[in-house]
């Protein structure tokens, strides 16, 4: 039994079936999350992250894809880098939604009393609009919200409390004048600041 043992793990190539693969998933995980990320800072206006994040995503792929080109025949490898850019897309978006970038509008349409939504609002230095309007069912009352996006779930939180059947909508805003969010001069510290963003928890 044990020279039987022996003799299958001597044939067993720890290399093309663990420690390969392994490196296939790993990278295809970090590439993709990468290009994820990337797309998104793209469409915030971070062009040189966007640019920095680029040049690591194709280091990476072109590093992956090398193992696959060299082991066509191993349809293993095929599985395992599909399994790593699945992952990976997940990975991104989820560190996307970690960092909270950008701003948002917040539109909320009630028929109701909004005085305490609007005192939530004041309370946390949002700034918004009120206006009166009309809609299919008579009066309304609409609020614009401009927001962090880290704020975004705290707010929908208490719209659903003040006013449970308000209608509402998120957009994103790729510009934002700063009378509303002021620029903080940090100087180089800026530059850093959405990456310190990733390792911080949203409340």
């Amino acid at each position: 039994m044990n020279l039987l043992s022996n003799s299958v793990l001597s044939g067993f190539n720890t290399t093309a079936w663990i420690l390969i693969p392994l490196f296939i998933f790993l990278a295809r995980v970090c590439d993709v999350s990468i290009g994820t990320l990337r797309i998104i800072l793209i469409s915030k206006g971070y062009r040189f992250y966007s640019a920095a994040l680029g040049f690591v995503e194709v280091f990476i792929w072109i590093t992956a894809v090398s193992q696959i080109m060299l082991n066509l025949h191993n349809f293993y490898y095929y599985f395992v880098w599909a399994l790593g850019f699945a992952t990976g897309t997940y990975v991104g978006v989820t560190i996307e939604r970690r960092i909270s970038l950008g701003q948002l509008i917040v539109r909320v349409i009630t028929r109701f009393n909004a005085d305490n939504l609007i005192e939530f609002v004041k309370s946390k230095n949002y700034h918004f609009t009120h206006v009166d309007a009309i809609g299919n069912s008579g009066n309304v009352k609409v609020l614009y919200i401009v927001i962090k996006r880290q704020n975004l779930y705290e707010l929908i939180d208490n719209i659903k409390n003040y006013n449970p059947n308000a209608f509402y909508t998120v957009e994103d805003v790729r510009i934002v004048s700063e009378g509303y969010f002021p620029k903080r001069n940090f100087g180089w510290y800026n530059h850093y600041l959405p990456l310190k963003k990733m390792f911080v928890s949203r409340k």
